[in-house]
């Protein structure tokens, strides 16, 4: 029975960082840490560029994750801090709530990019293509 490796927290952190940096995913995704020398590496900017076709089209959505100590093995905590009218987003703080699907489904194999991309596909969803948008530039 061949036995599953754990990459540590902080590699997998730090994997993350290293491909954000190259640029290797999701090219209408971005993310880094607030502070370089943040050694947890617990603090993220984020960005989703929103979908074209949808109300979210050329809109720059910013967002703040936080991957807590238990990172990994639970969902880092997101909000957004550019207002979005999005389901799974609480319209009073910008977080992602626990029952967005990505959240929800939480494993410690998924990355901050996975969210960050469920959420630019949530955009694009028709019951999402509906909702009023704030103004451009409005925050949380």
């Amino acid at each position: 029975m061949a036995q599953q490796v754990i990459v540590p927290r902080n590699f997998k952190r730090l994997e993350e960082l290293e491909a954000s940096e190259k640029g290797t995913g999701d090219m209408s995704i971005s993310m880094g840490l607030v502070n370089a020398d943040d050694i947890f590496l617990t603090d993220w900017n984020a960005n989703i560029l929103g979908p074209p076709g949808t109300p979210f089209d050329g809109r720059l959505y910013e967002l703040r994750v936080t991957a807590g100590e238990e990172y990994p093995n639970r969902p880092p905590t997101v909000r957004f801090i550019s207002r979005i009218n999005l389901t799974g987003v609480d319209q009073s703080s910008g977080e992602v709530k626990r029952d967005f699907p990505a959240l929800q489904q939480w494993n410690r194999n998924m990355t901050i990019e996975s969210i960050l991309i469920a959420l630019k596909n949530s955009m694009g969803i028709p019951m999402n293509k509906r909702l009023p948008q704030p103004a451009e530039g409005a925050r949380f």
